[in-house]
C-alpha cells in the first residue's frame, strides 16, 4: 500500500468539526502501551488534550540507540468502540543537522490488534499508511489526516501506530540513529457505544524490542478488520 501524501488534510483549529469530536475521553489511558520508548509511559503523555496539542512537552521519544532503527510501536486501545474519521500526529520541529530528535516520516496504522510486534507490524499489510509532511511544514498548529478507507476504521476496539523511521534517519541512512521524537497524537470521530470486551493481559512499564516477538502462526490471531 503506497503511502498517503498530505493532499486533503486538513489544518485543526477547533476542538470540534465536520470530522467530529476529539476522542481522547475514549482513550482507555491506563492500558496505552508504547515498545522503544525511552521513558516508560511517554506514549500516554502524547495523547494531549486538544488545548495541549502544541505543548512540546512532553514528548516521546524512541530509545537512544545508534544500531537499531529509531522504531515506535504506540497501542492505543478504546473503552468503547469508536469510529475513527482522522489522525493527528505533531513531532519535534527538529531533523536539522545538529539535531538529535527528528518528526516521524511513515506511519503505519493497525485496526483492533493486540498481538503486534515490531517484526509483524514490518510484515502486515496496514490498515493504511501515511507519508506525515515534513517538518518544514509547519503551520504552528496542527493537521488532521483523514483516514481511508472509512469503512476500516468503524468500530475501532483500539489502534496501533507503528512509526518506521523519521526524516532524518529517511534523508540520511548512513547516519547513526536520531531519535524518532513525537509531542502530541489526537483522534477524531465519535462513539458507538458498544462497550469492548475486557482482555487479560499483563503489561510492561517499558516494552524492549527483543522481549516481544509473537509466536509464527499467529500473525492473523486478532485481524477484525
Amino acid at each position: 500500500m503506497e503511502p498517503m501524501d498530505c493532499t486533503g488534510h486538513s489544518h485543526d483549529h477547533e476542538h470540534e468539526d465536520e470530522a467530529g469530536a476529539s476522542l481522547r475521553e475514549y482513550v482507555d489511558v491506563p492500558h496505552v502501551t508504547c515498545l522503544n520508548e525511552s521513558q516508560p509511559n511517554a506514549g500516554r503523555a502524547v495523547l494531549k488534550s486538544h488545548d495541549e496539542r502544541l505543548s512540546p512537552t512532553p514528548s516521546l521519544l524512541s530509545q537512544e540507540d545508534p544500531d537499531d532503527d529509531p522504531e515506535l510501536l504506540l497501542h492505543v486501545p478504546f473503552t468503547e468502540a469508536v469510529a475513527i474519521k482522522t489522525i493527528c500526529v505533531r513531532g519535534t520541529s527538529g531533523g536539522g543537522e545538529d539535531s538529535s530528535s527528528s518528526p516521524p516520516k511513515i506511519m503505519k496504522l493497525f485496526v483492533n490488534r493486540t498481538d503486534l510486534d515490531f517484526e509483524t507490524a514490518r510484515d502486515l499489510e496496514p490498515a493504511m499508511t501515511i507519508e506525515l509532511l515534513p517538518p518544514d511544514h509547519d503551520v504552528g498548529g496542527t493537521i488532521d489526516y483523514p483516514l481511508r478507507p472509512a469503512g476500516r476504521f468503524q468500530g475501532a476496539s483500539s489502534i496501533t501506530l507503528y512509526f518506521a523511521d523519521n526524516y532524518a534517519k529517511a534523508n540520511d541512512p548512513s547516519e547513526d540513529s536520531v531519535q524518532t521524537e513525537i509531542t502530541f497524537v489526537g483522534f477524531k470521530g465519535k462513539g458507538t457505544n458498544v462497550k469492548r470486551r475486557a482482555v487479560e493481559t499483563v503489561y510492561e512499564s517499558r516494552g524492549m524490542k527483543k522481549d516481544h516477538k509473537v509466536p509464527e502462526g499467529e500473525y492473523g490471531a486478532h485481524h477484525f478488520v
